[in-house]
Formats: C-alpha cells, structure tokens, sequence
C-alpha cells in the first residue's frame, strides 16, 4: 500500500506548491512509497462530457487519467490531498476530480443502495485534507460554515469510504510573515501522516 498526494493548484510558486514538497520531503525521509496527481500538470479536464456521463453508471471513462487515478486510490493506504480554499470550499478542479474519478459500481469507489451510499475506498485508513486560505482559519470554521470539514470530509469523502480524515488549514496566507510560513512548512516536515 502507498500514500497518495492529491495536488490541486496551477501556480507552481504557490505556498501549496512549498507545502507539497514539504510533504514530499517528509515522506521521502521516513522512507514511505507515494505517489502525487498533480491535477494541473497532469492537464486533467474536471469537467463532465456528454460522453463520459453516459458511462457513469456502468463505471466506464472515456478520460484515461480517470482509470489510472481510481486505481491509484485503490491501491493506497493513506492520501493527502493539498489544495487551496477558493470562495469557502475547495477549487472546481477538485470538485471535478471527485465527480468524475469516483465511479459508483462494483470494485470501484461507491455503490448506491436504498440506504444510501456505501464506499469502496476503505483501503484508505487515513485522510489528510492539507488547505490554505486569504481568510483567518477560525472564520472559516465557525463563522463560514466549515465546508472543508463538515461536506467535504465528514460527507463526500466518508461517504466513499476513507476513514480518519483530519484537516489543517494555513489561513491568512496573502499576509502571512516569511516567519510564519517557514514555521508550518517545518512542522509539516515533521508531521506523522499515518
């Protein structure tokens, strides 16, 4: 089983950007097998095509970047998903990655019964949802809903079957000292992911 980063953002001199090598710095130094989608450099599309909806129940793709990363998921312990907040939730890339790459069916991520959703993905026994955001973190949570928290782990991610999802957000980020930065990107080296 491997860990699984989930890199969602264009900018590659971003402070996302810094907080992916730090977890990529953490993880090549206790020696742990992972693997990242970086969903911009990989040009993946997050939006649904005619074509591509039509095979949504069947669990079919006409994208081939959506087998590959199904399997990918499939196939980890651990994922760490890196991503900014863009107006109180996560980007529509990632919004995308989910819609398209988590197919309902047999041995696929979910299945739908008359009680509702029952995930597949639970080969993955922890979740870390890494964010940053303009907005102070406690805003965010008590203030603006906790989206991150209270859709995308506790729902959508839980509904598919990934347990023990912890998030950690770096707000005020267009302010923040070079000080401070350094001090979580450090802390995030040391950070245990399992």
């Amino acid at each position: 089983m491997k860990t699984i980063i989930v890199y969602c953002h264009p900018y590659p001199h971003s402070f996302n950007h810094a907080i992916l090598e730090a977890v990529c710095d953490n993880l090549k130094t206790k020696k742990v097998d992972f693997r990242i989608i970086d969903l911009y450099a990989e040009d993946f599309d997050p939006v649904y095509s005619k074509e591509e909806l039509a095979l949504y129940h069947e669990g079919g793709t006409v994208d081939p970047l959506v087998k590959k990363y199904l399997e990918l998921l499939k196939g980890a312990d651990t994922i760490i998903f890196i991503t900014p907040i863009w107006w109180n939730s996560i980007p529509g890339m990632l919004k995308g990655f989910i819609d398209k790459v988590m197919k309902e069916g047999e041995n696929l991520s979910h299945t739908i019964s008359k009680r509702g959703v029952k995930g597949g993905l639970t080969n993955i026994k922890h979740c870390y949802v890494l964010t940053t955001s303009t907005s102070p973190t406690l805003y965010i949570k008590y203030l603006n809903g906790n989206a991150v928290q209270r859709i995308f782990i506790k729902q959508t991610l839980k509904q598919l079957g990934f347990r023990h999802g912890h998030w950690q957000n770096f707000g005020l980020v267009s302010n923040s000292t070079q000080t401070r930065r350094e001090n979580y990107l450090f802390r995030v080296c040391q950070q245990n992911f399992k």
